[in-house]
């Protein structure tokens, strides 16, 4: 996990690419808020993950709507955050 999202957040969904060099995270706070995060992961970062969007700051009030706003903000992952 990266080093920008809190400890105390609850990875739900964690989707990659098959290429395992990008990935997003939907994530649950302890006060009942939502959010979402990019990562990647490159070789000459020794394969840790590193947020690319910034978008952990933002605060959503449930599951379905983070997840749309994932889908609108990050297009890679499509069906993948059926799953």
């Amino acid at each position: 996990m990266s080093a920008r999202l809190d400890r105390s957040w609850t990875v739900l969904v964690s989707r990659q690419t098959s290429e395992a060099d990008r990935c997003v995270h939907i994530f649950w706070r302890p006060e009942g808020s939502f959010g979402i995060e990019e990562l990647r992961r490159d070789p000459e970062d020794m394969g840790a993950w590193t947020p690319i969007t910034y978008f952990s700051g933002h605060e959503f009030s449930t599951e379905a709507e983070v997840t749309a706003a994932a889908r609108q903000a990050v297009p890679w992952p499509g069906s993948l955050l059926d799953r």
